[in-house]
């Protein structure tokens, strides 16, 4: 369980804090009430995304609800190291986007003594682990997994169902293109997808 007073001792050796979980799950939302709360705290906080995440604006952080603060975009994880030499407490959001040197440079940060909060998907949308996310779970000292409402039971939700067909592993999107299932109604939609699919090839033959 994250507790955020337990982290008075945490914070003087570094530490890793990974909050994940579904599209639409306030993931982003909670990152920015974290560091909120250390810039209130009077510490030196960074704010980085990877550059590709251009969705709402090419230099703010900003969640679902319209919460925005302002970050660096970056093009890749070592970039980091550098850019949050003076910071007491380092965001990064939408982790999964980054490549898996991302572990190394967290835990880089941690050993410095700083505070480093990670914002990401757990999951692509065919519901595989995305990109560094399992191997910084295994190392961070705390893990929050926020949920989503299933868009169509209403029950909690932790898959991001693409509603497109295309395969392409990164694709930027909202609403539009993506929903937050429950296993249940996501396993239900795999498969009227892979029927629609079976029933096309068919046809074509």
């Amino acid at each position: 369980m994250f507790l955020e007073n337990n982290l008075s001792s945490s914070r003087l050796g570094g530490c890793i804090e990974v909050v994940t979980g579904s599209m639409f799950s306030g993931k982003t939302e909670e990152l920015i009430r974290r560091l909120r709360r250390a810039e209130i705290a009077k510490l030196n906080v960074g704010i980085y995304k990877p550059k590709i995440d251009n969705r709402y604006s090419d230099n703010d952080v900003v969640s679902h609800d319209s919460k925005i603060v302002s970050a660096i975009p970056v093009r890749s994880a070592k970039e980091i190291i550098d850019l949050a030499k003076d910071n007491k407490v380092v965001g990064i959001d939408e982790a999964q986007f980054f490549e898996d040197d991302l572990i190394d440079v967290c835990n880089y940060l941690a050993n410095q003594g700083k505070r480093v909060i990670v914002a990401a998907l757990d999951m692509d949308f065919s519901g595989k682990p995305f990109g560094p996310l399992p191997g910084l779970m295994s190392i961070a000292e705390y893990v929050t997994k926020v949920h989503a409402i299933c868009m169509r039971c209403g029950h909690l939700a932790n898959y991001s169902h693409r509603l497109s067909d295309t395969q392409k592993l990164v694709m930027l999107g909202e609403k539009d293109i993506y929903e937050p299932l429950c296993r249940s109604c996501f396993s239900k939609a795999i498969d009227d997808k892979n029927k629609d699919l079976e029933l096309f090839n068919n046809q074509k033959t």
